[in-house]
């Protein structure tokens, strides 16, 4: 029989390539494999469910990566899918495999971040399992949410001429992973040497303790805003857009001079020698929420210090990044793939 390497299909290639095979035959399922969750009817409210594998030496590095933000972080991410179908995270199960290097300590303090997460999210933890692992620390969480049916936002509700927007700010996660890499290598290349973090404070929070944008989801209702679709960015702007075209049909025109970036990634990036739209567009690991709303929603919007307009829908168009020289350029994703590059950090959807 013929080997087909899954490095072929990539991560997004291999999910749709299960998902063919599989089907649903309960009529309480109502949306499968293809959203940032789950949508199972439950009565009078969509339940939502969702769930995240983080990988030691795929997802992690310990050698940087604290204990109790490594928890923290877990939590934030199954709830940042939750919020990206506009639902409200409720319970999370959590699971982990442990090796014998791994002290009863370490497991505390894991467990130290997951309680965290869990309280600030107002989640419960209700149960999970715990195996013994050869290959270092596994974690994978699920998450269960809930949303009202009128309110559920899916990924493939776009539609022409609708607003592209984005929460708070993008690249931050991937300049802060970048920092964090540099002084590794220093350390190692001269043990005892102490890392240089001074002056990274909130590029090294947004990668190593990110936070689920649950407040943007509550502004939103405060704004009397229904998204059309909507998607957290954890693979990277241009992925995520390409992700809500796809699904809506649509092109868009997103633009570069729009993109919010906070003035510290500039400066962090060009230490690195990095164009600070290029990590906004690749970098991902961000969980801010891309999301389209109705034109006429833009009044709403208008002002907000929390969400940016970066661009449009556009139906029958190609998907396209309008540089600031006013140049139309493809739109393309680059962000990480678990199965294409060994050297970044990888989110699952």
């Amino acid at each position: 029989m013929e080997r087909t390497e899954i490095s072929k299909l990539g991560e997004f290639g291999l999910i749709k390539h299960i998902a063919e095979d599989i089907k649903t035959t309960r009529e309480s399922t109502v949306k499968g494999i293809g959203d940032d969750a789950a949508v199972i009817d439950a009565g009078d409210k969509y339940l939502l469910v969702t769930t995240d594998m983080l990988v030691e030496g795929v997802h992690f590095d310990l050698s940087y990566a604290p204990l109790k933000h490594l928890g923290y972080k877990a939590v934030a991410v199954n709830v940042s899918d939750i919020c990206a179908m506009n639902g409200t995270a409720t319970q999370i199960t959590v699971s982990i495999g442990i090796s014998n290097r791994f002290s009863l300590e370490a497991v505390e303090a894991l467990y130290a971040g997951i309680n965290a997460a869990a309280a600030a999210y107002g989640v419960d933890v209700v149960g999970g399992d715990t195996v013994s692992s050869r290959s270092g620390l596994i974690i994978s969480i699920t998450a269960l949410g809930e949303v009202a049916k009128d309110k559920v936002v899916y990924r493939s509700g776009a539609k022409d001429k609708d607003l592209l927007v984005v929460s708070g700010d993008l690249g931050a996660a991937f300049m802060g992973l970048q920092v964090l890499e540099r002084e590794k290598a220093v350390y190692e290349s001269t043990p005892g040497v102490q890392p240089d973090l001074d002056g990274h404070d909130y590029i090294l929070e947004r990668q190593l303790k990110p936070e689920a944008r649950v407040d943007a989801v509550v502004m939103l209702e405060q704004l009397g805003i229904q998204p059309t679709s909507m998607i957290d960015v954890s693979d990277g702007l241009a992925s995520e857009v390409i992700h809500l075209c796809d699904q809506s049909g649509m092109g868009c025109a997103l633009y570069e001079e729009k993109i919010p970036i906070d003035p510290t990634v500039v400066t962090t990036a060009s230490d690195f020698k990095l164009d600070p739209t290029i990590c906004a567009l690749n970098g991902g690991e961000d969980y801010e929420l891309l999301f389209t709303v109705p034109i006429g929603d833009f009044d709403k919007l208008k002002g907000s210090p929390h969400f940016t307009v970066i661009g449009h829908m556009a139906e029958g168009a190609a998907q396209q990044l309008v540089a600031r020289d006013g140049s139309m350029h493809a739109l393309t994703a680059q962000g990480w793939d678990a199965f294409l590059n060994k050297e970044s950090p990888e989110s699952e959807d």
